[in-house]
């Protein structure tokens, strides 16, 4: 489930070749599903995704921040932090992919959920989900801050990338059964399954 953070960078210089604005235009179309994932099939669902998202998911429910501002707002400092050791182009196309997001979520929010059907939900919006995360991933983005944070925090800890990623995103799903009760958590961890096991196949 984890082995595309410890296979990011074989990814990152079998794509290195495509030129700056076909990147974008992919990560536009990556970032453009995983906001139509969110807003019409697992938000209004009480289902979450791990990291970053997971945690604006949880704000925008408890608090009245938009999810979008939330995702901007918690993710930025992360991609900046990790600017030394990633790159400037990675930073620019994550910032890029975490803007183009934002704006989608605000977009589509005030749209209806497309099914209230749990299965739908999870299959559905899972697989959108970890198709539009693997093409922003494949194309040299990122979405999420935790997995920059986790690549840091792995030269400095005996801990692996995925092992830390693991800690982030237990805490994350135990959080939302308090929040959203335990029948959402695991529709949570069962969309979060398949959307990780799809980016294992677009970025392969």
């Amino acid at each position: 489930m984890y082995k595309r953070r410890e296979n990011y960078y074989l990814s990152y210089l079998r794509f290195a070749y495509i030129s700056i604005y076909k990147r974008l235009l992919y990560i536009f179309c990556g970032a453009s599903l995983v906001a139509i994932s969110l807003q019409l099939f697992l938000i209004e669902n009480k289902v979450i995704d791990g990291g970053i998202v997971g945690v604006s998911i949880i704000l925008s429910h408890i608090s009245s921040i938009e999810i979008g501002l939330s995702l901007l707002l918690l993710n930025t400092p992360f991609f900046f932090l990790g600017y030394s050791y990633l790159g400037k182009r990675f930073l620019i196309l994550s910032l890029f992919a975490i803007s183009i997001l934002s704006i989608g979520t605000h977009v589509l929010e005030p749209l209806p959920s497309v099914t209230n059907n749990p299965f739908l939900v999870i299959a559905i919006g899972g697989v959108i989900l970890g198709l539009g995360v693997g093409i922003v991933i494949r194309y040299g983005g990122s979405l999420d801050g935790t997995e920059v944070l986790a690549i840091l925090l792995s030269k400095r800890t005996p801990f692996s990338i995925g092992q830390i990623v693991m800690f982030i995103n237990f805490f994350i799903f135990s959080s939302s059964i308090y929040i959203f009760g335990i029948k959402e958590a695991v529709f949570s961890l069962a969309a979060f399954f398949i959307a990780y096991k799809i980016i294992d196949l677009v970025i392969k």
